[in-house]
């Protein structure tokens, strides 16, 4: 099992209401994520997961501050 996979599998469990999105450049890397339609996680596991990587040790933002206020400055000028 690669990390790639158990995230996505990780997402899989949280429920039909979360998606996970794969960006596959290359039909190896596809087709090494769908592996992830293989596992089975229990809620032992799941939470065994998220006890080592609480949700405040990942949030924040995609970009640095410099590239977000690009992404808004875009965002903004699309609006109008």
């Amino acid at each position: 099992m690669r990390a790639s996979q158990l995230a996505i599998a990780w997402v899989l469990a949280k429920g039909p209401a979360i998606v996970p999105l794969i960006g596959a450049r290359r039909r190896t890397q596809l087709t090494e994520s769908l592996g992830a339609l293989r596992i089975t996680l229990t809620p032992t596991d799941i939470d065994r997961i998220e006890a080592a990587l609480p949700a405040s040790a990942v949030a924040g933002t995609r970009y640095d501050e410099h590239q977000m206020r690009v992404l808004d400055s875009e965002r903004e000028g699309a609006s109008r």
